[in-house]
């Protein structure tokens, strides 16, 4: 049963599930988290990459990657461009099921948190200056950090002799807590396609009480940034390593 799509698609919803579960446990009314703030969010996201990753690699996913724009910009390395396409599926799904999941575990709290806002901010990113062209510009340099420090993590030239068994997640973890804390202030640092429109999907089919719409202007932002961030990190690898 085990298989590299079926990683991909349940390492992503652990993702989504303890990743937007901390910022609903922060954003939301009455949660014993409100407003914990900003450090608890780039934690909690860092803490479900990580547990994410181990999770794909359990069921199945060697590549445990979570993110299509990790998926393209590694393909973009190899020239093996396979893997893309059934990997985004699994990864958008996955991150489809991890939001809805969060929604039925905070099921009390929607109603009780008047602000529509709030309640999008659950599930997906919302600039902090809605500012298109500085929000595409922070989405590519994210990505492009995410892509090529992960590559460097897992290169030879740092482990010769490969990282010890079980370490990779927690330093890729560590990657995203440093880019949450680092660039994160501009646009909640989407990095992933699957991550932002996978849960802003689910937030416009939810019946959610008091919800706005999913702010489908911005939408594209948080899918095109990142590819473009990961495929030039893998192209700059590709050419420059």
């Amino acid at each position: 049963m085990a298989s590299p799509v079926l990683g991909e698609l349940v390492g992503t919803c652990v993702l989504i599930l303890l990743g937007d579960g901390v910022v609903a446990g922060v954003l939301l009314k009455a949660s014993k988290g409100e407003n914990a703030g900003w450090l608890a969010i780039t934690a909690g996201w860092a803490f479900a990459v990580f547990a994410g990753v181990f999770t794909a690699m359990a069921f199945g996913s060697p590549d445990a990657h979570l993110n299509p724009a990790v998926t393209l910009g590694f393909a973009v390395m190899t020239g093996d461009f396979s893997k893309v396409l059934p990997y985004s599926l699994a990864q958008l799904a996955g991150a489809f099921v991890g939001a809805t999941l969060v929604w039925i575990h905070y099921a009390p709290h929607w109603r009780l948190t008047a602000d529509p806002n709030l309640k999008l901010g659950t599930f997906c990113t919302s600039p902090a200056v809605r500012h298109m062209p500085a929000n595409l510009a922070s989405e590519i340099i994210g990505t492009f950090v995410l892509v090529l420090v992960a590559d460097s993590i897992f290169s030879t030239r740092v482990a010769p002799a490969g990282l010890a068994a079980g370490l990779g997640p927690y330093l890729v973890g560590s990657l995203v807590w440093g880019i949450g804390l680092s660039l994160g202030g501009t646009t909640g640092y989407a990095i992933n396609p699957a991550r932002d429109l996978g849960p802003r999907l689910a937030h416009a089919v939810l019946p959610i009480p008091g919800k706005r719409d999913a702010d489908w202007a911005y939408a594209p932002i948080p899918v095109i940034g990142p590819l473009i961030g990961a495929g030039l990190a893998g192209l700059f690898v590709k050419i420059v390593a």
